[in-house]
C-alpha cells in the first residue's frame, strides 16, 4: 500500500512538472499580448475617461463645500463685523456668553459695557465677543420674533 503511494506521488509530481513548463513557455506570450491591450487601451483614450471623471468628480465636491458650507459662513461673518462696526454709544449689544447690557464707551478694540441696573458695573468686553445689536426683553410678553419662529 506504502509503494502505491509513492508511485502516486511520482506520477503526480510529474504532471505538476510539465504543467508548469507549459505555463512557464506560455507566459511570455500573455505578458506580450496584456502589453498589447493596455497600449491599445491608452491610445483610443479609454484609460483617460477614468482620469478625467475623477477629476470632475473631485472639483464637484469641492464646489459644493464652498457653495454649502464655506460661502454661507462668510456671509455670516461678514454680518457680524458690520453689526460690530455699526455699534454706537447708548446701544445695547448682546455679548457671546448671552449678557445684555448697554455701551458707554468705545476704544480701539473693547466696548465698555454697563451690565444690570447698577450703574456702576462697567467691565470692558472685546469687540468681538458682541453678537447682537439688540435690547432684551424684559416682559413675560413673547417677543416678536419668538412669534415668528412659531
Amino acid at each position: 500500500m506504502l509503494s502505491n503511494l509513492f508511485l502516486l506521488a511520482d506520477d503526480l509530481s510529474i504532471t505538476l512538472g510539465e504543467a508548469a513548463t507549459a505555463a512557464a513557455e506560455k507566459a511570455p506570450q500573455a505578458a506580450e499580448a496584456a502589453t498589447e491591450a493596455v497600449t491599445r487601451a491608452n491610445a483610443s483614450g479609454i484609460g483617460m475617461g477614468g482620469t478625467i471623471g475623477m477629476l470632475l468628480y473631485i472639483v464637484g465636491l469641492v464646489a459644493l463645500f464652498y457653495f454649502f458650507g464655506i460661502r454661507p459662513q462668510r456671509k455670516r461673518e461678514k454680518e457680524l463685523k458690520t453689526m460690530q462696526d455699526a455699534v454706537k454709544t447708548g446701544d445695547w449689544v448682546m455679548t457671546s456668553s448671552g449678557f445684555y447690557g448697554v455701551v458707554v464707551d468705545i476704544t480701539d478694540q473693547v466696548f465698555i459695557v454697563e451690565f444690570g441696573t447698577n450703574k456702576s458695573v462697567r467691565i470692558p468686553v472685546r469687540k468681538s465677543e458682541i453678537i447682537g445689536n439688540k435690547e432684551p426683553n424684559l416682559t413675560n410678553k413673547p417677543s416678536e420674533d419668538d412669534e415668528d419662529k412659531k
